[in-house]
């Protein structure tokens, strides 16, 4: 986790309903709630903007300022709108920097492995974000991932280096990224293509009435009578 724990100011939401969020979320509000740890369910308001700016940063804790309280907080699940490019919603659990929680934290890939670089390679990622269990205050913004030396062409969870007291809950058989060889596609397909063409083309031809009678023979002369 970053030494840096953004300091959220909020407000108490007095008033709740979607009318009411979206007159929030017009003055740069973002309507939130926050539970757990046996306290009451609060809803409140923080500011859209950092919230945001924060979370595209990997940030998962918060300290959460609510008139003279100041609570640490995870963020526990974010909700979207309804095409599910925007969140409209953040809901906080309230944690201590010692609890194990788990969370998914982003992926940052860098480095080309050897094996991409073979003619009709593409080098692919199977996920974006991963799965890990750790205490709240060893929770990485993201996890780098370097696959220029990466053995062969699938990258595994557990091949993964992670922090220590990081530990992946995904299966450690699951692929992070993979090489795939476009290029015996192509070359199948190509191939099929080709047996289609050598195929025997099979014609038929209409005969026209009478063609197939005699149309085409010469008349005998008639025979002079004597």
């Amino acid at each position: 986790m970053s030494h840096e724990v953004p300091v959220l100011e909020a407000q108490p939401r007095e008033r709740l309903g979607s009318r009411y969020t979206k007159r929030l979320r017009a003055l740069g509000q973002m309507p939130a709630v926050i539970y757990g740890h046996g306290g009451a369910v609060v809803s409140v308001a923080v500011n859209e903007k950092l919230i945001l700016s924060s979370l595209r940063r990997g940030l998962h804790v918060f300290e959460v300022k609510l008139a003279d309280k100041s609570e640490t907080c995870l963020v526990k699940e974010l909700q979207f709108g309804w095409m599910g490019d925007n969140v409209i919603h953040v809901d906080f659990s309230r944690v201590n920097l010692d609890e194990v929680v788990t969370v998914s934290v982003s992926l940052n890939f860098i480095g080309t492995p050897e094996s991409a670089k073979r003619p009709g390679s593409v080098l692919t990622h199977d996920i974006s974000e991963l799965q890990v269990r750790c205490k709240v205050r060893d929770i990485p913004e993201s996890i780098r991932i370097d696959l220029t030396h990466m053995p062969g062409d699938i990258f595994t969870v557990a091949e993964l280096k992670m922090d220590a007291g990081v530990t992946a809950v995904s299966n450690p058989h699951a692929a992070l990224a993979r090489v795939v060889v476009v290029l015996e596609e192509a070359a199948g397909e190509a191939a099929a293509t080709a047996v289609v063409a050598a195929a025997p083309e099979v014609l038929t031809a209409k005969k026209e009435e009478g063609a197939a009678d005699g149309a085409g023979d010469a008349k005998k002369p008639a025979e002079k009578k004597k």
